[in-house]
Protein backbone atom coordinates (compact mmCIF):
# COMPACT_ATOMS: atom_id res chain seq x y z
CA UNK A 1 0.00 0.00 0.00
CA UNK A 2 1.63 3.42 -0.83
CA UNK A 3 1.69 5.89 1.80
CA UNK A 4 1.07 9.54 1.64
CA UNK A 5 5.03 10.28 1.67
CA UNK A 6 5.53 8.03 -1.48
CA UNK A 7 5.73 9.08 -5.29
CA UNK A 8 2.35 6.95 -6.27
CA UNK A 9 3.55 4.28 -8.81
CA UNK A 10 1.97 6.04 -11.83
CA UNK A 11 4.09 9.00 -12.01
CA UNK A 12 6.74 6.68 -13.16
CA UNK A 13 9.17 9.18 -12.27
CA UNK A 14 11.43 9.99 -8.95
CA UNK A 15 11.77 13.38 -7.54
CA UNK A 16 15.44 14.03 -7.19
CA UNK A 17 17.24 17.16 -7.02
CA UNK A 18 16.33 18.40 -10.86
CA UNK A 19 12.84 19.39 -9.78
CA UNK A 20 14.07 21.85 -8.13
CA UNK A 21 12.87 25.12 -9.34
CA UNK A 22 9.95 23.36 -11.39
CA UNK A 23 6.25 25.29 -10.95
CA UNK A 24 3.99 23.33 -8.66
CA UNK A 25 0.40 23.21 -10.08
CA UNK A 26 -2.53 22.24 -7.76
CA UNK A 27 -5.69 21.27 -9.00
CA UNK A 28 -7.12 24.85 -9.63
CA UNK A 29 -3.88 26.92 -10.09
CA UNK A 30 -0.47 27.30 -9.47
CA UNK A 31 0.93 26.97 -5.76
CA UNK A 32 4.52 28.15 -6.27
CA UNK A 33 8.01 27.19 -7.04
CA UNK A 34 10.11 23.73 -5.04
CA UNK A 35 12.60 25.09 -3.50
CA UNK A 36 14.04 21.60 -1.81
CA UNK A 37 12.63 18.15 -0.70
CA UNK A 38 12.85 15.85 1.96
CA UNK A 39 15.85 15.16 3.42
CA UNK A 40 13.89 12.35 5.72
CA UNK A 41 13.79 9.10 4.60
CA UNK A 42 10.26 7.28 4.57
CA UNK A 43 8.99 11.22 4.71
CA UNK A 44 8.92 12.22 0.86
CA UNK A 45 7.94 15.69 0.11
CA UNK A 46 8.32 18.89 -1.64
CA UNK A 47 8.75 22.55 -0.25
CA UNK A 48 7.37 24.88 -2.06
CA UNK A 49 7.65 28.92 -2.45
CA UNK A 50 4.13 30.11 -1.84
CA UNK A 51 4.93 33.65 -1.99
CA UNK A 52 2.00 34.37 -4.39
CA UNK A 53 -0.01 33.83 -1.16
CA UNK A 54 1.56 35.54 1.57
CA UNK A 55 5.54 37.40 1.65
CA UNK A 56 7.85 34.21 2.57
CA UNK A 57 5.36 31.46 3.19
CA UNK A 58 6.39 28.40 2.37
CA UNK A 59 4.22 24.93 1.97
CA UNK A 60 4.85 21.50 2.66
CA UNK A 61 3.36 18.78 -0.08
CA UNK A 62 4.02 14.69 0.56
CA UNK A 63 5.15 13.09 -2.29
CA UNK A 64 2.12 10.99 -2.47
CA UNK A 65 -0.07 13.86 -3.48
CA UNK A 66 1.84 14.50 -7.02
CA UNK A 67 -0.29 13.29 -10.08
CA UNK A 68 2.22 14.10 -12.77
CA UNK A 69 5.42 15.85 -13.62
CA UNK A 70 5.81 17.26 -16.83
CA UNK A 71 9.94 18.02 -17.35
CA UNK A 72 9.21 20.06 -20.53
CA UNK A 73 7.07 22.01 -18.89
CA UNK A 74 8.94 21.78 -15.90
CA UNK A 75 6.09 21.44 -13.80
CA UNK A 76 4.79 19.40 -11.11
CA UNK A 77 1.01 18.71 -10.38
CA UNK A 78 -0.43 17.36 -7.54
CA UNK A 79 -4.13 16.32 -6.66
CA UNK A 80 -5.39 18.38 -4.05
CA UNK A 81 -6.57 22.26 -4.53
CA UNK A 82 -4.97 25.38 -3.21
CA UNK A 83 -7.30 25.60 -0.16
CA UNK A 84 -6.70 22.48 0.63
CA UNK A 85 -2.60 23.04 0.85
CA UNK A 86 -3.27 26.44 2.74
CA UNK A 87 -5.79 24.93 5.15
CA UNK A 88 -2.56 22.22 6.28
CA UNK A 89 -0.44 22.45 9.27
CA UNK A 90 1.43 25.77 9.07
CA UNK A 91 5.50 25.44 7.89
CA UNK A 92 7.42 28.38 9.42
CA UNK A 93 10.70 29.11 6.25
CA UNK A 94 13.07 28.80 9.05
CA UNK A 95 11.41 25.27 10.47
CA UNK A 96 13.51 21.68 10.10
CA UNK A 97 11.79 19.85 7.46
CA UNK A 98 13.15 16.76 9.39
CA UNK A 99 10.70 17.53 12.62
CA UNK A 100 8.69 14.30 12.71
CA UNK A 101 6.22 15.51 15.26
CA UNK A 102 5.16 18.44 12.53
CA UNK A 103 5.37 15.39 9.69
CA UNK A 104 3.47 12.94 11.84
CA UNK A 105 0.83 15.88 11.67
CA UNK A 106 1.11 17.27 8.23
CA UNK A 107 0.61 13.23 6.48
CA UNK A 108 -2.23 12.87 8.80
CA UNK A 109 -4.25 15.58 7.23
CA UNK A 110 -3.44 15.02 3.73
CA UNK A 111 -4.59 11.26 4.63
CA UNK A 112 -7.92 12.79 5.79
CA UNK A 113 -8.38 14.26 2.42
CA UNK A 114 -7.52 11.08 0.96
CA UNK A 115 -9.34 8.89 3.01
CA UNK A 116 -12.85 7.21 1.07
CA UNK A 117 -15.64 8.13 2.75
CA UNK A 118 -17.57 5.02 4.88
Amino acid sequence: METVWAVPAQVDRSLGDDVIGYGVEAEDGSIGTVIRLSPVPGFGHLVIDAGVWRFGRSVVVPAGLVTAVDDSRRTIKVGCTKDQIKDAPRFERDQDTGDLYYLRHLGAYYESLTAAPE
